[in-house]
């Protein structure tokens, strides 16, 4: 039960506020509303956010499964996973989580139409590409060692790649 309440606060807390808080702030402060859009090319930028917030989805609920059995922590970086997760998404980039929520936020720029939205995208793609090698990755390289720095050498942090890494 305190696991399931550390992940639950953890959710609430973070991709809770990055993926719904602040895009309703957003839509409501800029009077924008869901709605269908009338021409083929609007329809079509909001068939692909479909595409994209079932590609981020996956990522991010996978990235989260491995955090919580594998890695026995959460996605807060104050309740780390205490073992190191190279496993499922991240044999092709290591920060599948992050690109998860990338994709939901542009996904939603998309399905509203709305450029308010997708700069909050950029702006929240550009804060991760500062924090995550600034930040993060120094910690997990105190936390894991060579087994984490031998991955970084193989598989990017950002853009994935094609096919998974096999370590070892």
């Amino acid at each position: 039960m305190v696991t399931l309440l550390r992940h639950l606060l953890s959710i609430a807390i973070l991709p809770f506020t990055v993926l719904v808080l602040v895009p309703v702030w957003i839509a409501r402060a800029n009077g924008i509303a869901p709605a269908l859009a009338e021409a083929g090319a609007g329809r079509a930028l909001q068939a692909g956010g479909l595409a994209l917030l079932a590609l981020g989805l996956v990522l991010f609920v996978s990235s989260l499964r491995r955090f919580a059995g594998e890695g026995e922590g959460t996605l807060a970086p104050w309740d780390p996973p205490r073992k190191l997760v190279i496993r499922g998404p991240y044999r092709h980039v290591r920060n599948p989580m992050i690109s998860g929520v990338v994709f939901v936020l542009f996904a939603e720029a998309l399905l509203l139409l709305s450029w308010p939205h997708a700069l909050w995208a950029l702006a929240f793609l550009a804060l991760n590409l500062v924090y995550i090698p600034l930040m993060e990755e120094p910690q997990l390289v105190r936390r894991f060692g060579a087994p984490y720095r031998e991955y970084c050498r193989h598989v990017p942090r950002v853009l994935p790649r094609l096919r998974p890494w096999q370590d070892g």
